[in-house]
């Protein structure tokens, strides 16, 4: 239709199941930036710092690799309403991880500051800094590992669609259970989005946002204007 030349007066456009899906994405993108905004506003507010946010953003966006990642490996469909309510479900999960991290992580600094005798604020050696973040990081690699395990599992029988039957496992012992039905097709697209999503954004935040949170502290450390700055 692009390079058909309509008659003057004429004009067409795309209605029906096409629209309603347009209108969809529409309404879900907004939804998601507004959701962005609201948790960077709160970040920025508690951490009284843009690179901390910034850093625990970076995991949230990189997330959504996972949820296409493992849509496309096994071949799921893109259902767009569902999948757009568990990237915005995803934004709001995947930070509590990586702020328990970064939270940790300057806790174990402002510690070692005090025990060498320094100031709050003060920029630390590049070897001390790294053991910071190690020691960080392994510290907390506990809880991230059971939030992102209990999350996971609690959503598995809602992305296979488990049904019990409690009447009858209280009146006749039978719970006939079974997977599936009608309750996957609406809700596993939502569950598997979450599934995917968060099991890559745990390896984010175990890996990558700690190399991350390093690399801008050693752009902090080389821009002389910065050197004052808290991190």
């Amino acid at each position: 239709m692009a390079s058909f030349t309509m008659p003057e007066g004429y004009e067409y456009k795309f209605t029906g199941e096409q629209e309603e899906q347009a209108e969809s994405v529409s309404f879900l993108v907004g939804a998601l930036l507004a959701a962005l905004a609201l948790i960077m506003l709160i970040l920025v507010s508690q951490f009284n710092s843009i690179i901390k946010p910034f850093i625990i953003m970076t995991s949230v966006l990189l997330s959504t690799i996972g949820v296409f990642g493992g849509l496309a490996t096994f071949k799921m469909d893109f259902v767009i309403i569902m999948t757009g309510i568990g990237l915005i479900s995803l934004a709001g999960i995947v930070v509590k991880n990586a702020i328990v991290l970064i939270d940790y992580v300057d806790l174990v600094k402002l510690r070692k500051r005090r025990e060498l005798g320094l100031d709050d604020r003060a920029t630390l050696p590049k070897d001390v800094e790294v053991q910071c973040i190690v020691l960080g990081s392994k510290t907390r690699l506990r809880p991230v590992l059971l939030t992102a395990a209990t999350t996971l599992l609690g959503l598995i029988p809602l992305a296979s669609g488990m049904n019990i039957d409690f009447i009858g496992l209280f009146e006749h012992f039978d719970p006939n259970i079974y997977f599936g039905g009608d309750n996957v097709a609406f809700w596993g697209p939502l569950s598997w989005t979450i599934i995917f999503g968060l099991t890559f954004s745990t390896f984010l935040t175990l890996l990558v946002v700690p190399a991350i949170y390093h690399i801008l502290w050693r752009v902090k450390v080389k821009i002389p204007a910065l050197k004052n700055k808290t991190f």
